[in-house]
């Protein structure tokens, strides 16, 4: 709150500039605008059919927001175009140097033209806009062209920055708006430039498709001359390898593998249980018996084994064929004269005394042919699984070099059919025509409200803003003190109060205190002199043993009001009837001396000791200095100083001292050895610098008889004035 009001007083003080500037900027601003044309706009519309279903194809997929948002952006940068302006203002210059009623009046650099120039002038931009050239900035032709146009007020710039195109919302459509001084003109321009841009995209577009169908169709003949050379490697590997189905070749040898398989171990089983059969029936021979039985069976058993020889041979010719039927009537045959043979041969010995066994030794005879055949079998599978297996393994880098060409043929495929895809859609699309048309013919613009008045307050407006921005500026930087809170936060020192600046150009202390009727000014200076006496004599406590008591009254610098507030403490301390000396011990800037016009010198009084006759019961006692480049303890030494100054103790109620200012920090530290307390004098509107910190640390090095501040100076006028106010030569009587 403490800052608001600072702020608030700041602003008041210069009121007049918070208040004149804005006024001079509106009266300015109002001159400026006055003359201002009146503004028509003119509006056209294009339809895009970038989301017109109506000019869509059914089978075309809906689009992204963001593709959608691109297409406009796209169409929007296009129309702006200095192609497209360049174009518009060829058309403009053209209208108005072929009509009798042109838009704006002939500048000053076409009517300097003749006759001759003029219509050479008026056929290159005819050659030019027929070409659909642009304006070339670094050719000399083009830049008298473009001179022309500026000052007809058509150049690019001036066309450019008065057209306004956007998207109506989430339609298809888009809004070309110019606005200038002419409803006419505003109207031209606006189907002018949506002429030049759709013919303009139209033909880019054309171009474009027809760049395209031209690329995709070579693409797509290359595509599928690739296709067409893969499908023939493939055949003629197939053929050179007499590869027919080499899944089902693979498939059709494993399924025959696995059955010979099963078929060796079926063999292998039989022929160990036919062994062991046969073995049984041995057992059951006497040998003697045996002996002639095999006798009787060598010529049988000769016959029975050619006819083993003949069953194995077929039987091997058939595993081979892969068990074709066609040796099954043969196996049969065979198997049929194997068993008469040995019908035969057990009928012979039907008589015989062995008769009893000759259905075992027929029984062992089949199981012998079933042996042989079984263990001859083994070998025969075996061979034949091994034949097919060699096939399979041949098959194998086959079908590696087929799945190759396959896969080659694959994608040959899909990217033929990718790129036919997009050669039908590009093909298609160029033969559609432009989505592009324009929907609304631009008629002559509508009057735009005037803007003057918006203007005009505006500058009122911003001007204020800005002189309240640089005075918050102001305010926000600048730390100086202006009021005793600030000083006593800063310092940590006590205030004991303060002094207003006082404008008076004569300022009688006796008035002050003697005329009841005084401007508001002095009754406030009146109470503040009285505070201040009061926190002062709060302070300087007499001791018991002296009557009087030495204030110091110093200052960081010169020129703060020293002089004026200690004469003003003075005289304070008379009304109240006390016996008041005041010393002038300030030897640089002699100031009460030269005010008082006194004769009665401390130099003098510290060499001798004598009063004088200046005796008096009340009142003020002015001791001025010779104004030397000296110090107090140069005068004479410390101890008859301290003497001199008891001396004064008991003649006078209060001594008061203006000392030097703190920047001549010896000579007033020599004064405040012999002083009771020290007071110092802060002038208002002033910042605290690194030097000035080091002489407050000095102060406070001085504890208790540092009394604290009085603040002069304290602005309360609102005007900044920084002339101080003149002090006449008697304010001392």
């Amino acid at each position: 709150m403490e800052e608001l009001k600072k702020f608030y007083k700041l602003l008041y003080r210069f009121r007049f500039i918070v208040i004149s500037v804005p006024l001079i900027t509106v009266i300015i601003a109002y001159f400026i605008v006055r003359n201002l044309p009146d503004q028509y706009v003119a509006e056209g519309q294009i339809s895009t059919g970038i989301v017109d279903e109506t000019q869509s194809l059914a089978s075309l997929f809906d689009k992204q927001e963001s593709k959608i948002n691109r297409e406009f952006s796209n169409l929007i940068e296009i129309i702006k175009l200095q192609k497209i302006i360049n174009l518009t203002s060829y058309q403009l210059i053209i209208h108005d140097l072929t009509t009798d009623k042109p838009f704006r009046e002939l500048s000053s650099e076409i009517k300097d033209l003749s006759d001759i120039e003029r219509r050479n002038v008026l056929n290159i931009f005819k050659r030019k806009y027929a070409n659909r050239e642009q304006l070339n900035q670094f050719n000399e032709e083009d830049k008298l062209l473009n001179r022309i146009l500026d000052s007809m007020g058509y150049g690019e710039n001036y066309v450019g920055n008065n057209l306004d195109v956007d998207r109506l919302e989430i339609s298809d459509y888009l809004s070309v708006r110019f606005t200038s001084e002419d409803p006419e003109l505003s109207a031209f321009i606006v189907n002018t430039i949506t002429n030049e841009f759709i013919t303009y995209y139209t033909a880019l577009l054309k171009e474009n498709q027809t760049k395209s169908v031209k690329f995709l169709e070579k693409l797509t003949k290359m595509k599928n001359d690739t296709l067409q050379k893969a499908v023939l490697d493939l055949k003629d590997y197939k053929i050179k390898n007499g590869v027919l189905d080499i899944s089902e070749q693979s498939r059709k040898l494993f399924e025959i593998a696995s059955q010979y398989e099963i078929k060796i171990q079926e063999a292998q089983t039989n022929v160990i249980s036919l062994k062991q059969t046969i073995q049984n029936i041995d057992n059951q021979f006497d040998p003697n018996v045996k002996k002639y039985s095999e006798a009787a069976l060598i010529e049988i058993n000769r016959k029975l084994s050619n006819t083993k020889e003949k069953l194995y041979k077929v039987s091997k010719l058939q595993i081979e064929s892969q068990f074709d039927p066609k040796y099954n009537p043969v196996i049969d045959s065979l198997n049929q004269v194997i068993n008469q043979q040995i019908f035969e041969q057990s009928s012979k010995y039907i008589d015989n005394p062995l008769n009893s066994k000759i259905n075992l030794v027929a029984r062992k005879l089949n199981l012998q042919v079933e042996y042989d055949l079984a263990l001859n079998s083994i070998n025969s599978l075996k061979s034949t699984l091994a034949s097919l297996k060699a096939k399979m393994t041949s098959l194998v880098p086959q079908e590696a070099v087929i799945q190759s060409l396959e896969r080659k043929i694959e994608i040959s495929t899909k990217e033929y059919l990718a790129i036919l895809e997009r050669f039908n859609a590009a093909s298609l699309e160029a033969s559609l025509d432009s989505k592009l048309r324009q929907i609304q013919e631009a008629m002559p613009g509508t009057q735009l409200p005037s803007k003057k008045m918006l203007l005009i307050i505006l500058s009122g407006i911003i001007s204020t803003i800005f002189c309240l921005l640089i005075f918050f500026i102001i305010f926000y930087l600048d730390d100086s003190v202006t009021s005793p809170r600030e000083l006593a936060q800063i310092t940590e020192i006590p205030v004991l109060g303060k002094i207003n600046r006082v404008n008076s150009a004569n300022l009688a202390l006796k008035e002050i205190w003697s005329n009841l009727h005084s401007n508001p000014e002095m009754q406030e200076l009146k109470k503040q002199l009285r505070s201040a006496r009061y926190e002062i004599s709060r302070e300087m406590v007499p001791t018991s043993d002296s009557k009087g008591q030495v204030l110091n009254i110093t200052s960081m610098n010169d020129s703060e009001g020293k002089t004026l507030l200690i004469a003003c403490i003075a005289y304070s301390y008379v009304v109240i009837r006390k016996k008041i000396l005041l010393i002038d011990g300030n030897f640089d800037h002699p100031n009460i001396t030269e005010n008082s016009n006194t004769t009665f010198y401390l130099e003098d009084y510290l060499k001798t000791g004598n009063l004088g006759s200046s005796e008096f019961s009340a009142g003020i006692m002015v001791m001025g200095n010779k104004g030397e480049d000296t110090s107090l303890f140069e005068i004479t030494d410390e101890k008859t100083v301290r003497a001199r100054f008891e001396t004064l103790r008991s003649q006078f109620d209060i001594i008061l001292v203006e000392t030097p200012s703190l920047e001549t920090l010896s000579k007033a530290k020599e004064w405040n050895l012999i002083a009771d307390k020290v007071m110092g004098v802060f002038e208002a509107n002033q910042t605290i610098s690194g030097t000035k910190k080091q002489h407050i640390n000095y102060l406070k090095s001085l504890n208790s008889q540092f009394i604290g501040w009085v603040i002069n100076k304290v602005s309360v006028d609102p005007v900044n004035t920084k002339n101080e106010a003149a002090i006449s030569t008697n304010f001392i009587e």
